[in-house]
């Protein structure tokens, strides 16, 4: 029976015992092995009454059975959830109580908080450990691995991924069975995938880089994974030389580059790094190339869509950019107030469309009739602009421009020369409540070890750099900026906490 995203990611690798998941302890599991448990798997979630287009949400550590689980969801036609571990009872709450799952699988730790939310509802609740025990394996034990795949359509739902919510509640994007095979297997052609490769897999698996990007797209190459549950600096050194690709977020990128056991003759052997998730300083980049010889390929996408752009395999690998509209994706750059297209070079707002954009938001039919044009584009709220040759540039989020004295300013602007200070080791520029100016550009500023940098020498570095009216009114060193479990810098925190800089002292 037809399955679209089963039929062309899993059905070929059923009886495939090459290897597919390396574990860190040397243990292996095959393509048989793995797809065994969620056949296994998919008939324990019918035993428990999902039917196709039931949720199942699921809170747990990355593991292989975890990643079956997900398989299993696409066998059984279920819509696959995957929440952050590190999710409070509150936020669990709240996306439990929306998306209304059938079926909850949490960490045995983490039990007795979401029996209190599924109490007196038809929601059942399974605990899976990352060690692989728990109530669903010992369930799964006594079920047979054969299992009669659910129809589904092209158009049918394959997950749904809850955004950050970084203003407001977070929304649940609905991503659609060829919403994920499309952007897979563009991906794969274009990075140039095959079975041959092995791929260095320390991302977590609750996000679409480490569930969609990393894993789909090996399962279309029929490629092999080290599959590593946290990113740890020593073990990825250890493992380099058994890997030919690594996908990962800039912060992977800087801590290699911190150990000097990192070098030129590691990787050597390397085919592909990528990076993605958080924009990656052009420092990094022209960093991790003279130690290496390699040049990290940056690439963009965000929830709803999964990969829109991304820098080409054989051509210049632009740093500061994200590349090129892959294959089958368009893009275009609008203005904000008035949706209509730019010319080329000028910054506005990022729209996409194509078969990777996503259906909607769950539940929101007027949020989601908000966020897409009248001619059936995204629009992402990312600001940016397309260069000359074509290189998309991301420049921040329209909700972090700021508006200052009437001119429009754009943080990563200013970020981009203060990072090129001495002494800087990142920053993040906000805008702050200001009386005269309606916003006052403030500055975070991180600071390398042993930099004696102030407020005052900063700003006087910054003299001639950047107009009058960009320069920060204020410095602020921190001793990091926060971040989410991608590395993306929440700086909705840092106004949040420093909301009041300018109320207690004008600038």
């Amino acid at each position: 029976m037809s399955n679209y995203l089963f039929d062309a990611l899993l059905r070929d690798r059923l009886n495939d015992k090459r290897t597919f998941l390396i574990l860190s302890d040397g243990r292996t599991w095959s393509y048989f092995e793995i797809l065994a448990l969620s056949g296994q798997m998919a008939n324990s979630l019918y035993a428990f009454g999902v039917q196709p287009g039931d949720r199942v949400a699921v809170q747990v550590e990355k593991s292989p059975e975890a990643l079956a689980l997900y398989f299993a969801c696409i066998r059984a036609g279920a819509v696959f959830l995957p929440l952050n571990p590190a999710y409070t009872v509150s936020e669990l709450d709240y996306f439990i109580s929306d998306a209304s799952p059938s079926v909850v699988v949490c960490d045995s730790r983490h039990r007795k908080e979401v029996i209190s939310i599924v109490k007196g509802s038809d929601t059942t609740l399974l605990t899976l450990d990352a060690d692989g025990s728990g109530e669903l394996s010992e369930v799964v034990r006594s079920e047979t691995v054969d299992f009669e795949t659910a129809v589904r359509t092209a158009d049918d739902l394959a997950a749904i991924l809850y955004t950050s919510g970084t203003t407001g509640r977070s929304k649940g994007a609905m991503l659609s069975h060829a919403n994920l095979l499309s952007n897979a297997q563009t991906l794969a052609e274009f990075w140039h995938f095959s079975e041959d490769d092995v791929l260095l897999h320390a991302l977590p698996i609750f996000h679409t880089h480490g569930l969609f990007v990393a894993t789909n797209v090996n399962l279309v190459s029929g490629g092999s994974m080290i599959f590593l549950p946290r990113f740890n600096v020593n073990e990825i050194i250890q493992l380099l030389p058994h890997a030919t690709t690594m996908m990962g977020v800039p912060t992977f990128y800087t801590r290699l580059l911190g150990c000097k056991d990192f070098t030129r003759e590691l990787v050597a052997h390397m085919r592909l790094f990528i990076s993605g998730s958080a924009p990656l300083l052009a420092e990094t980049h022209v960093a991790f190339e003279t130690r290496t010889g390699h040049r990290i390929l940056e690439r963009y996408g965000m929830t709803e869509t999964n990969m829109n752009t991304s820098n080409p395999y054989d051509d210049e690998r632009r740093s500061g950019t994200v590349g090129f509209p892959l294959p089958g994706v368009e893009i275009q750059i609008c203005d904000p107030e008035t949706n209509a297209e730019l010319p080329q070079g000028e910054i506005g707002v990022i729209q996409v469309r194509g078969p990777n954009v996503f259906k909607g938001y769950w539940g929101m039919p007027e949020k989601t009739a908000e966020e897409f044009s009248g001619t059936g584009f995204f629009i992402t709220g990312d600001l940016g602009l397309m260069d000359s040759d074509g290189y998309v540039n991301i420049v921040g989020r329209s909700k972090d421009l700021i508006i200052s004295g009437g001119f429009n300013i754009y943080p990563k602007e200013i970020e981009t020369e203060i990072n090129a200070i001495d002494g800087v080791f990142e920053s993040a520029v906000v805008g702050l409540p200001h009386t005269d100016f309606g916003e006052g550009v403030a500055a975070m500023v991180v600071l390398q070890s042993g930099s004696e940098l102030c407020e005052a020498k900063l700003l006087a570095a910054l003299d001639g750099r950047l107009a009058r009216f960009k320069q920060p009114k204020r410095v602020l060193f921190i001793d990091q900026l926060p971040r989410n479990a991608m590395g993306k810098v929440q700086k909705n925190i840092l106004r949040k906490e420093y909301e009041t800089l300018f109320n207690e002292k004008q600038a």
